[in-house]
């Protein structure tokens, strides 16, 4: 499992950083990001994947369970939460970095170990 300590080199980054952006482009971002790193395997963007999938697939189930309520307190923060979280991970994908999206990020790490 990678988190801030671990340390790529550069030309990893480089490599891996067109996946690793494409993978928090919407829902579908982590599927073709996926592909995109299915035949290199390229870890970096590994790490990305697995954090873009894990909000993906949160998103979906969240939002789908609210979907039958329309409570501005409910539905807002919900919002808010995921928004932060993508902006987040977006941002370290940009930056080079390798750090897990907070309170959730390690547990999508494990999760999509196989990714």
């Amino acid at each position: 499992m990678q988190n801030s300590n671990t340390s790529f080199s550069p030309e990893v980054i480089e490599k891996g950083k067109p996946a690793a952006i494409t993978a928090y482009i919407l829902v579908v971002g982590a599927f073709i990001a996926l592909s995109m790193n299915s035949e290199d395997k390229n870890p970096y963007a590994s790490f990305h994947v697995r954090q873009a999938l894990g909000l993906s697939l949160l998103f979906i189930i969240i939002g789908y369970t609210l979907s039958g309520y329309w409570n501005p307190m409910i539905v807002y923060p919900f919002w808010i939460f995921i928004s932060i979280l993508w902006t987040y991970g977006i941002y370290t994908a940009i930056a080079g970095q390798t750090r897990p999206i907070p309170l959730l990020g390690n547990l999508f790490q494990k999760f999509f170990k196989n990714f």
